[in-house]
């Protein structure tokens, strides 16, 4: 990544998160524009899913996708007749779910107590690249995690 290039951590449920895997875009904040604006093409992106399914109670709480924002800006499509979220294309990279908890104490924006989840209430929310490796690292299916790790 270059030297302006900037680290984000969004949230989503997983089947969400699969849906713009699959067809190379994300969408962030029930579909407000407002958040896309501030990635910039070249940003890299990584989605933490804290359901598997949308209002889910069914807990996941791992990262569930990684990508690079792609050329171009935030575009809006019509999913219903009264829902028209906007979305921003993303590169995503192949890679693998990983839990969260393994690397709360790796992490600085989740290091320091028991509130770690606060920050994912605000749906994107920027990270430093430190983290974005570590996160980055572990998902990749190169990884081979050290003895204790069980975020797979």
């Amino acid at each position: 990544m270059t030297a302006s290039t900037r680290y984000w951590i969004a949230v989503a449920s997983a089947e969400h998160v699969a849906l713009g895997r699959t067809l190379g875009f994300m969408q962030v904040c029930h579909g407000k524009v407002a958040p896309l604006r501030r990635l910039l093409p070249g940003d890299r992106v990584i989605y933490y899913s804290p359901t598997a399914s949308f209002a889910g109670k069914d807990r996941l709480q791992a990262f569930t996708a990684v990508g690079t924002v792609h050329e171009g800006q935030p575009y809006q499509v019509e999913m219903t007749a009264t829902f028209n979220p906007w979305r921003r294309n993303v590169d995503w990279i192949e890679s693998r779910e990983v839990l969260i908890r393994p690397l709360l104490d790796r992490l600085s924006f989740t290091q320091g107590g028991g509130s770690w989840g606060y920050k994912f209430r605000f749906g994107l929310f920027e990270i430093v690249e430190r983290d974005a490796n570590i996160i980055t690292s572990a998902m990749s299916l190169n990884y081979k995690p050290s003895a204790g790790f069980t975020g797979e």
